[in-house]
């Protein structure tokens, strides 16, 4: 048997029937000697096995032999001609080279195993071609089908996340790690952390008493920020995007590498995230802005607000229904876009987790299964990436019938999976929202002093939540649970920090 890469050349000249003959690249050579290697000692599996799987043979026969060779070690036994034998007496791809016996000529033929690896990868690269064959011609054949389920945007998408795919398919960089290796990152994380001002080893949110507590937002971390409908999950997750995203931005003018925050807005577009935004930092009402109630002056400083946050490095995606996958795709392709460095991402925002879809494969007629694969993909996609997600849940409606509003784990819808999965749990709680409307009413028979005495009690609970909001941390993997408080200005729907009840200077 005598291998080949190309059973024909790329000969424009050639015409069709040439094109009709090219094979895909295999190298049998490499595999018989890849195959001998293991054969003659079995310690060679510890430098392949990792990345090298039976299928990325091109011969069927090899990959039995491979595969059987796995499997024996993994039994702590030993795996030679003798004992494979009758293993693979029954299996038909071997009667095709000569049964048995060609275990014996696969050893003989062996010179030196000391190039193992280099076959290993020889092996695997030319597997990943015969992949790319395969996927230009399922890509091809797929175009030319009208499906109505599945447009031309979607099979892009499609392709790129197999692409994507094929290129991490048996990269080694996920085994084992030496804890002398671990070490070393974890005092790395530490030291950014002391050096950088706020003490901060995550992502800051620049929201002090927010990072103060969770130390940033991690890398590989899931983050859910739940809420009830109008406590601000959208506002407070808008302030972090945008104040990360000016993080990066001074980062990179400071000379680290550049990264960008994406935004994913299943509920609202990406013009009206961007006139929230403009809204809070240029201190007009976002009503004024969207009807043009506005003065000279108050325009003026819209645009020179909107000329200072252009270069903002934020990125909003406000596509409907959107699937993980697509997600997945849309981030990888950012991340390797941005900065030029191909880990350009800082930190992913969705909005909200409700109404993202689970891949073809995983739409189920139980939602809650559906969330839980969701969750997972989320998940994934933060250690994939080693960037924070946060993703915006809704609550149950079961809050609003206790008398103490603030939510709690068991509030999140499909709590099971989320709760498991995300590694901070964070619920966004303004009490304002509830006492405005829950003025007392005179009840009969009541006195006047007693109603007084109701109303002026509500009045001063009014007053301390003012412009208040509470951000309670259920769940920390990494550190202590408990609430914090912000500034929230619903003027412009903004949180900030909060002192002594009063906005920051900044805002």
């Amino acid at each position: 048997m005598t291998g080949h890469f190309l059973a024909a050349q790329n000969d424009p000249s050639a015409g069709p029937a040439a094109e009709a003959t090219r094979l895909p690249p295999a190298n049998i050579e490499a595999e018989q000697a890849l195959l001998g290697a293991i054969l003659t000692n079995n310690r060679v599996l510890e430098k392949v096995g990792d990345f090298l799987r039976p299928a990325h043979f091109s011969h069927p026969a090899h990959g039995a032999i491979y595969e059987a060779c796995v499997t024996l070690t993994e039994r702590g036994h030993l795996a030679n001609p003798v004992t494979l034998a009758p293993y693979l007496d029954h299996r038909t791809e071997l009667e095709e080279v000569g049964g048995a016996r060609y275990l014996a000529q696969l050893v003989n033929a062996v010179v030196t195993i000391i190039n193992a690896e280099d076959y290993g990868t020889l092996v695997h690269d030319l597997f990943l071609r015969r992949e790319l064959i395969a996927l230009g011609s399922d890509l091809v054949n797929d175009a030319f089908e009208a499906d109505l389920d599945s447009s031309a945007v979607d099979q892009i998408e499609g392709a790129e996340r197999k692409l994507f795919d094929l290129a991490t398919t048996g990269q080694t960089e996920g085994g084992l790690k030496s804890f002398k290796d671990s070490l070393i990152g974890a005092i790395d994380m530490a030291e950014k952390a002391h050096k950088r001002e706020g003490q901060l080893a995550g992502v800051p949110s620049l929201l002090v008493d927010l990072d103060k507590k969770l130390g940033g937002l991690h890398d590989s971390d899931l983050l859910i920020l739940a809420g009830r409908p109008s406590m601000g999950k959208t506002a407070l997750a808008t302030t972090i995007a945008f104040n990360a995203a000016t993080f990066f931005r001074q980062e990179a003018q400071a000379g680290e590498p550049s990264k960008a925050v994406a935004f994913f807005s299943l509920e609202m577009s990406a013009e009206q995230l961007a006139t929230r935004i403009l809204s809070e930092r240029a201190e007009v009402s976002s009503h004024r802005l969207r009807t043009g109630e506005l003065a000279n002056e108050d325009f003026d400083r819209v645009l020179q607000v909107a000329t200072q946050l252009h270069s903002i490095p934020l990125f909003i995606d406000d596509t409907p229904a959107l699937s993980v996958g697509a997600m997945r795709t849309r981030c990888r392709r950012l991340a390797r876009s941005h900065g030029g460095g191909g880990n350009g991402l800082g930190l992913i925002v969705v909005d909200y987790l409700q109404l993202l879809q689970g891949g073809k494969g995983e739409r189920s007629e139980n939602r809650v299964q559906e969330v839980s694969a969701i969750t997972r993909g989320l998940k994934a996609l933060a250690k994939e990436l080693n960037v924070p997600v946060m993703a915006l849940s809704q609550l149950s409606r079961q809050v609003e019938s206790r008398d103490d509003k603030r939510p709690q784990l068991s509030d999140l819808r499909e709590s099971g999976s989320i709760e498991q999965d995300a590694d901070v749990v964070m619920f966004v709680f303004r009490e304002q929202y509830y006492l405005e409307r829950a003025e007392p009413l005179r009840k009969p028979d009541e006195t006047d002093d007693r109603y007084q005495e109701r109303h002026l009690s509500w009045i001063k609970r009014c007053e301390d939540a003012y412009n208040k909001a509470e951000v309670i941390i259920a769940k920390q993997r990494h550190g202590p649970i408990g609430s914090v408080s912000l500034f929230f200005d619903g003027n412009y729907t903004r949180f900030g920090n909060l002192q002594g009840g009063e906005p920051p200077p900044d805002l």
